[in-house]
C-alpha cells in the first residue's frame, strides 16, 4: 500500500514543483536552472507525503495542500544544498548525483539555496497555489519560518556544527536532532492538518506527538544506514559521520539499542493516531517506512 501511495504523491508533488522553475528571463536561466537541479532528480519526497498524508486524516481535499507540500519540499532542498557545501559537510554526491555545488559552482550552489528558500515563502502567500483565507495562509507562512530557522533547522545546523569532535548525552544529541530534522517534519505535519481546513486543537496536539516521534526515528534510522548502508545505497557519501566524529545515536547507544530505539519511537509515533480513523493510515504507513527503509 505504503509504496503505491508515495508514487502518487511523489508523482503529485513533482508536477507542482516543476511548474516554479521557468526562468521569467534569459538572463536568469542558470540560476532557475541550478534551482530546478536541487529539487529534481530523486528524493524520497517524505515532507510532502506528510503534508498530504495529514491533509487526508483529516478528510481535507489534496489541491488545497500541494501549496504547503511544495513549500516544505523547497525547504528541505535548500537546506541539502547549503548542508553539502565545503564549509559545511563538504559532500560531492547527493541522491547519487553530484551535488549542486559540484554540478555548477559554490556561489551558483549558494544562490540556488537562497533561492528556493525565499521561493518556498513565496509558494506559501500565493492564494492561487496556497488557496487559503488569508489568516490561515498567514498560520502557516509562520510556522514554515519557524521550523527552518534559528528556533528548528538552521538552529539545529548550528548546533550540529559546533558538536564535531564532542561527546554529547542523548539529551543533548535529541535537542539537536529535534530542531535539524525534526522541526521541518513537524511543520509539515501542521501544514498539512491547517491546509485540511478541519483541524482542532486535540487532532494538532496529537498530530504534533506522532510528527515529533517521526522526525526524532528519521534522525536515527539515518544514523544506522550511515553505518549499515553502503554509498550506492545511500545516494550520498557513507560514513561520513563517522568520518567527521559527529555525535550519533549508534555511537552513543550501540546498533542494537539505536535499533531499539527508532522501533520505540515507530510505536509512539502510531499510538499518538488512535483518536483517527482509517483515513490516517497513510500516516500509520510512513511510520514504519521511517525505520525500516534503507536509503
Amino acid at each position: 500500500m505504503i509504496a503505491a501511495y508515495m508514487q502518487r504523491a511523489q508523482e503529485r508533488v513533482d508536477t507542482q514543483l516543476a511548474s516554479l522553475f521557468d526562468a521569467p528571463r534569459s538572463e536568469l536561466a542558470r540560476i532557475y536552472q541550478a534551482m530546478h537541479y536541487s529539487v529534481a532528480g530523486g528524493g524520497k519526497r517524505v515532507r510532502p507525503l506528510l503534508v498530504y498524508a495529514a491533509c487526508e486524516a483529516l478528510d481535507g481535499n489534496l489541491d488545497r495542500a500541494d501549496g504547503a507540500a511544495c513549500a516544505v519540499e523547497l525547504i528541505h532542498a535548500y537546506s541539502l544544498v547549503h548542508d553539502d557545501l565545503p564549509a559545511m559537510d563538504d559532500d560531492d554526491l547527493r541522491r547519487g548525483k553530484p551535488t549542486t555545488h559540484k554540478a555548477y559552482d559554490e556561489a551558483c550552489a549558494i544562490l540556488a539555496g537562497d533561492g528556493l528558500q525565499s521561493l518556498a515563502f513565496e509558494v506559501l502567500a500565493d492564494p492561487r497555489r496556497n488557496p487559503q483565507d488569508a489568516n490561515l495562509r498567514l498560520s502557516m507562512v509562520m510556522g514554515l519560518a519557524r521550523a527552518a530557522g534559528p528556533a528548528g533547522m538552521v538552529g539545529g545546523q548550528a548546533i550540529d556544527l559546533e558538536s564535531v569532535g564532542r561527546q554529547l548525552d542523548q539529551q543533548a544529541l535529541e535537542t539537536m536532532h529535534r530542531h535539524k530534522t525534526g522541526a521541518l517534519i513537524e511543520a509539515s505535519v501542521q501544514l498539512g492538518a491547517l491546509a485540511s481546513g478541519n483541524a482542532d486543537e486535540a487532532a494538532l496536539r496529537s498530530l504534533q506527538q506522532y510528527a515529533q516521534a517521526i522526525g526524532l526515528a528519521f534522525q536515527v534510522q539515518d544514523d544506522i544506514l550511515d553505518v549499515e548502508s553502503d554509498t550506492a545505497t545511500l545516494g550520498k557519501t557513507q560514513g561520513k559521520d563517522q568520518a567527521h566524529a559527529k555525535p550519533t545515536y549508534p555511537a552513543l547507544l550501540g546498533l542494537e539499542q539505536a535499533k531499539a530505539y527508532a522501533l520505540e519511537l515507530r510505536d509512539l509515533a502510531l499510538h499518538s493516531l488512535r483518536p483517527f480513523g482509517e483515513r490516517a493510515e497513510p500516516l500509520r504507513e510512513l511510520a514504519r517506512y521511517i525505520v525500516e527503509r534503507r536509503n
